[in-house]
């Protein structure tokens, strides 16, 4: 392996460390009450609902900026209903209302718990992530 022009050589233990050591800085999970976020190491960004295995407990986007887009096109209070409308379906409605409530860096509470409703409460996701990377959602069931 060659590091600005400098060559080292590794075992294959050390090789196989450093392999596990990039993908684990390139993936990250962060956890909220009922809900977590995982910037994966293709980019795509993933809400899964909090202790759930399933498929049918997560949405993947393109990319956290297209959440971000998505939280935009919104209305200022809105509920799974609103999020339904824009092709996502079942269980995942609610669990995307309650993490972009629950994640710091979209500025929204929830209004009321039946039925859920959120509403905004400052800037947009898009002008506090200027420069974000371009995406859409990658698989809207």
């Amino acid at each position: 392996m060659a590091v600005e022009d400098r060559a080292y050589e590794l075992s294959r233990d050390e090789a196989a460390d450093l392999q596990d050591a990039v993908g684990d800085a390139l993936t990250e999970r962060r956890e909220f009450f009922r809900t977590a976020g995982v910037h994966r190491e293709d980019g795509t960004y993933e809400v899964v609902r909090r202790g759930a295995d399933s498929s049918g407990n997560s949405k993947v986007f393109e990319s956290f900026a297209a959440l971000g887009r998505l939280f935009d096109r919104l209305p200022e209070k809105f509920s799974a209903d609103d999020v339904g409308r824009t092709g996502i379906t079942g269980s995942r409605r609610h669990m995307l209302v309650r993490h972009v409530a629950e994640h710091p860096d979209f500025d929204c509470t929830i209004t009321k718990r039946n039925p859920l409703t959120v509403e905004k409460t400052g800037e947009s996701a898009c002008e506090r992530s200027a420069g974000s990377d371009e995406g859409e959602v990658v698989n809207a069931d």
